[in-house]
């Protein structure tokens, strides 16, 4: 019986992602307060509804890789859309540039951190 379900759990995850198209993320770069220069802040790169699942998510300032970021685990919907956080502390600095640098299938695209002074 637990060979059947096995099976047959495996069959719908097959079917249920070769069924769904490439769609490109949806990008939020925000931080978790407002963004006063010289304060303490987390910087957060939020993606949701992608497939397939191949991603990656690069903290920068002013185009150098942040160090310490963390990452949330992929988790996905039941329409096999995936979702994936990136954040990292930071103490946000007048004149630097903060973004998020996001590779899905091989195609990057960068999103700017927009303050809200």
């Amino acid at each position: 019986m637990k060979a059947v379900v096995r099976l047959v759990l495996l069959t719908l995850l097959i079917l249920g992602s070769s069924m769904a198209r490439e769609l490109a993320p949806k990008v939020q770069v925000y931080s978790r307060k407002p963004g006063d220069f010289g304060k303490p802040n987390v910087l957060i790169c939020h993606t949701t509804g992608f497939h397939p699942p191949v991603i990656s998510i690069e903290l920068l300032k002013n185009g150098q890789v942040i160090p310490g970021v963390r990452q949330t685990d992929l988790a996905f919907e039941e329409n096999w859309h995936y979702h994936l956080t990136s954040f990292v502390d930071f103490i946000p600095k007048n004149g630097d540039e903060y973004t998020c640098k996001v590779t899905h299938n091989g195609k990057p695209k960068t999103y700017i951190w927009e303050p809200d002074v």
